[in-house]
């Protein structure tokens, strides 16, 4: 098989995984008509239509799921292979790119960069932040992170962190005026900056835990954005109050710029997890990274708990 012919597949199975001509051009980094002439030249050469399309869908045929199915593990195989030579040449090459939301990339990634530059100068990372759960493998990503083990299906979830403290935090300004709430229910009373996820549009309810239990709770105040960073400041300006995750505003708790309230009501939520498609061998550089932000975790021991 030649190069052109393993394209040829290589096109055909981006397109099967993503559904989507646009999708599997961004990841191969080509046009839509330049990808879909690939498509017919396969089809063409195998004498088979391997997928049908509408302008609305793409879904493969019988002939189409038999190729891939037979594909799948051939493909994993080469790769494994390719991986295993790269590794044994040496250090892992290329461009890694993250799907992070921002207090993923403030708290775990930034922190790190030097380091992980220093021992692997010839990989790049491209870095997306995007708060929403974007579907990883439709826009050409190698791996998200997110707080959560929210597993989409046939990926794999790594965890980057211990479990994550909430705090909420106000201003010394903005407590000279309100009343420090005592319980979460007190919250109705107080400006709060809350969050609006942008992939559904609904906003963010505060989650906390008592003796009776769960309580989720609504909130109101003078700002909602989709931006967690934004949050933070507008808490610092003594806009209202924020509900965030503890290690994103501990410096300022620790300089006194924000105050915590109802710390015995904000329970651990689920730390931050890395995943990615399963489907093939990870990539060197991947699998590197993966490496070096699990033992960056274990070096800082439960400083984000």
């Amino acid at each position: 098989m030649d190069g052109a012919h393993y394209a040829e597949l290589t096109a055909f199975m981006e397109i099967h995984d993503t559904r989507s001509f646009r999708d599997a051009a961004l990841r191969l980094g080509v046009t839509p008509s330049a990808l879909s002439r690939t498509l017919r030249r396969l089809e063409t050469r195998l004498g088979v239509r391997l997928l049908n399309r509408t302008t609305r869908s793409v879904s493969p045929t019988e002939a189409g799921a038999l190729l891939y199915a037979k594909l799948v593990p051939a493909v994993a195989r080469l790769e494994e292979a390719v991986s295993d030579a790269v590794a044994h040449h040496g250090a892992p090459v290329g461009t890694v790119r993250l799907n992070v939301p921002r207090l993923a990339a403030e708290l775990i990634l930034m922190p790190n960069l030097l380091r992980f530059n220093a021992m692997y100068p010839a990989l790049r990372l491209e870095i997306v932040i995007d708060d929403a759960l974007t579907d990883v493998v439709a826009k050409g990503f190698d791996a998200g992170i997110r707080i959560g083990e929210r597993l989409a299906q046939d990926m794999i979830a790594v965890r980057l962190t211990p479990p994550i403290r909430i705090a909420v935090v106000g201003s010394p300004g903005y407590f000279d005026v309100h009343e420090r709430p005592e319980t979460p229910h007190d919250l109705s009373a107080h400006r709060c900056v809350n969050y609006r996820w942008a992939n559904t549009g609904q906003l963010f309810k505060w989650s906390f835990r008592g003796p009776d239990g769960q309580i989720e709770v609504d909130v109101e105040g003078p700002m909602v954005v989709n931006d967690t960073g934004l949050i933070r400041d507008a808490a610092l300006a003594g806009l209202g109050l924020a509900y965030l995750p503890e290690a994103a505003v501990l410096p300022h708790i620790s300089s006194g710029r924000l105050v915590r309230v109802l710390e015995n009501w904000c329970p651990p939520i689920p730390g931050f997890y890395l995943y990615h498609p399963s489907r093939h061998q990870t990539p060197p550089g991947l699998r590197a990274l993966i490496s070096f932000l699990q033992a960056s975790n274990e070096r800082s021991g439960s400083a984000m708990a």
